[in-house]
């Protein structure tokens, strides 16, 4: 029983103010309802828990895809305002490609964003939640206190979700210790802010080069999500370039720009700019009547209540 006790002895670490930040997906999913479909849609939530002060951010993203996950500690860099010494994951496969108990090697976009940000990639061993007890408790923290008051409400989209998790987490970053003086805001911004390298000009992005031929239909086809972006109806047949993000899609007609969409990931959608279309199309499209972007961008003009109030009749039932 002596030498059982002995073997599992915890070695005790003391943690520097802006040392380390600690990531993990959540294994719940929050999530929306697509208008378009109907279909609720799941997001996997990333949450991440500065070592020190233990301040929270948490972000839903649309998958735990490597992309996802880069847009993710991008966002929870700029929520902190700097940039830690290092960051340390859970053995997730979407950072680590060889799963090495001490020596994961990463793969070569995260060794970017490393180099990028200047910080240094950690992976937690795996199994070991004693790695990053500090994310796991932000796990916890978050299904109490950010899921739980949103888990009756009903979203329309990733960002009207995003907005509600940001307002839940101040409202925890800014909440009292139980058993000490302070917050963890009051905490992070006293002794770690001060101490966080500086963000970088540019944002990290990974960027996705392909090529499309313009459709009859005046659209172009970004395979990876089997989604249709309009370009000028002039282009018809066409070879153009693609240039595409998590957030943007980009279409180049040799250096010139001729479209720029918001990413749609809807399969077998159609993502249309009324000025690309022949004349003879948009006025088919104006007599066919009024949808419901139409009556939201008149809403909004009047105002932010009205806009509010236009939205839900819409979502009260089908027109």
């Amino acid at each position: 029983g002596r030498h059982l006790k002995r073997d599992q002895a915890v070695m005790h670490f003391n943690h520097r103010p802006g040392e380390q930040l600690q990531a993990d997906f959540a294994g719940d999913k929050l999530g929306y309802v697509d208008r378009s479909t109907d279909e609720w849609i799941a997001c996997e939530s990333l949450i991440c828990a500065m070592r020190f002060s233990h301040y929270l951010y948490v972000e839903a993203l649309r998958s735990q895809q490597q992309e996802e996950l880069i847009k993710g500690l991008v966002n929870t860099f700029n929520y902190l305002g700097g940039v830690p010494e290092s960051t340390k994951f859970d053995n997730t496969k979407t950072a680590v490609t060889r799963a090495s108990r001490y020596e994961p090697t990463f793969t070569e976009a995260m060794e970017m964003l490393a180099a990028h940000y200047g910080t240094t990639i950690l992976a937690a061993r795996v199994r070991r939640p004693r790695d990053k007890p500090s994310v796991e408790k932000g796990v916890s923290v978050a299904y109490n206190q950010i899921y739980g008051p949103l888990r009756d409400r009903i979203f329309y989209s990733l960002e009207e979700l995003n907005a509600a998790i940001r307002q839940q987490l101040e409202i925890v970053n800014s909440k009292p210790f139980q058993s000490k003086a302070g917050s963890r805001k009051e905490l992070f911004e006293t002794h770690e802010k001060p101490l966080l390298k500086e963000l970088p000009c540019d944002p990290y992005l990974i960027k996705h080069v392909t090529e499309g031929k313009v459709q009859r239909n005046y659209h172009v086809i970004l395979g990876e999500d089997r989604h249709q972006y309009s370009v000028p109806y002039t282009l018809i047949g066409k070879r153009l370039k693609i240039i595409y993000t998590t957030d943007t899609v980009e279409v180049y007609d040799g250096l010139s720009r001729i479209a720029v969409h918001k990413r749609n990931y809807q399969k077998n959608g159609y993502t249309t700019l009324s000025e690309h279309m022949p004349e003879k199309h948009r006025y088919y499209t104006r007599q066919k009547g009024w949808n419901a972007e139409y009556f939201e961008q008149q809403a909004s003009e009047v105002g932010k209540a009205t806009l509010h109030v236009l939205q839900r009749i819409l979502q009260s039932r089908k027109f």
